[in-house]
């Protein structure tokens, strides 16, 4: 996947989704073309596409409407229908009507003695979906500074505010997914917690005030010189929205299963997800993780399996292109710091090769 780093100075939603697609029209349209080609291989009918994307857009409008306005611009300005490119904003929504599908390995520090909060997360999905990614810094009209990681056409995956806040995203399934009217996109909800909260309990509250259709994770961490640092799971489904806390050794790890009891008696991810072997994984090599460099987190991330790892994803070439996973991205957030280190890669990559900074 190929990065493409972009600090606007565009306060408007609108303004900035038209640099956007202007800019970049060419990886806009093609963010459209190929995943409504994956819906179309994934047997959603098209009528399912459009409807689920339609009331998902308009939900996004009436929860959000400078989200809404940034979305149809850069469809405009890239020259499609403002639909065709709302339904990758949609798409985990959309998603709901195929079988369960699992991504990402999330871990976040809050050491006990203090100090701010260290992480790391791998993004593993379709490099046929996302062969170009856009690192975003912008500037709201409040005055929020923001920098995120993203693909075209979808509001935020993973990102960190000027407040101190960071966000972490993860996808979930559980057995409600698809069985209401569509909801707000999951990731304009991550979108909003970026441009708008400081603390976690903001960050539940906007996510709480969204209706949704799909589920997911926000883990969001944060940090102060006068509070100090926190850090919560916010699960989200259709059934109602949890907090998972860090464990008394300050660890709090997300795959793709739900950990708050309630929400996971409706779990549906499903075993070829690996999403325990990820957690059981990630759990045994925690301890080795803290006060590191974040190659050299990368690096104690894979243990002693190195490359071999569970969370370093890599496609079986046996499967159809539209079935292939692979780690795509390895990121920490510098919280303090104000920025995102990552390597756009596997963990092992990331640890022998160092990640970059935006």
């Amino acid at each position: 996947m190929k990065l493409h780093p972009l600090t606007t100075t565009a306060t408007s939603p609108r303004e900035r989704g038209r640099e956007i697609g202007t800019r970049y029209a060419v990886h806009v349209r093609a963010a459209s073309a190929r995943y409504l080609t994956h819906f179309e291989l994934l047997g959603i009918p098209a009528d399912v596409v459009r409807d689920t994307t339609d009331a998902s857009h308009a939900a996004l409008r009436a929860w959000a409407p400078g989200l809404a306005d940034e979305s149809d611009a850069m469809a405009e300005a890239a020259g499609l229908e403002t639909w065709r490119l709302a339904a990758v904003g949609a798409r985990t929504e959309i998603l709901t009507k195929a079988p369960a599908q699992g991504e990402c390995t999330t871990a976040v520090f809050v050491p006990p003695s203090g100090g701010a909060p260290e992480t790391i997360q791998t993004w593993d999905w379709h490099s046929t979906l996302a062969s170009d990614g856009l690192l975003l810094a912008l500037t709201t009209q409040a005055g929020r500074r923001v920098k995120l990681f993203t693909e075209f056409g979808t509001a935020a995956k993973i990102g960190v505010n000027d407040a101190g806040l960071g966000l972490h995203f993860n996808i979930l399934s559980h057995s409600a997914d698809g069985t209401t009217a569509p909801g707000v996109p999951v990731h304009a909800i991550a979108r909003r917690v970026l441009e708008e909260a400081t603390t976690v309990t903001e960050a539940r509250d906007i996510a709480a005030s969204a209706r949704v259709s799909a589920s997911t994770v926000l883990t969001v961490a944060t940090f102060d010189a006068r509070d100090g640092a926190d850090a919560a799971s916010i699960e989200m489904a259709p059934a109602g929205v949890a907090i998972v806390r860090p464990a008394e050794d300050g660890w709090l790890i997300h795959t793709n299963h739900f950990l708050d009891p309630g929400l996971a008696a409706g779990d549906r991810i499903t075993a070829d997800a690996v999403s325990t072997e990820r957690f059981a994984h990630t759990s045994d090599v925690r301890a080795s993780m803290t006060s590191l460099t974040p190659a050299a987190r990368a690096a104690a991330f894979c243990g002693q399996d190195g490359a071999g790892a569970v969370v370093c994803m890599r496609p079986d070439a046996a499967q159809p292109l539209h079935e292939q996973w692979g780690t795509l991205l390895t990121i920490s957030l510098e919280i303090p710091g104000f920025a995102l280190d990552y390597r756009a890669g596997t963990p092992d990559e990331a640890a022998r090769d160092g990640l970059h900074r935006f």
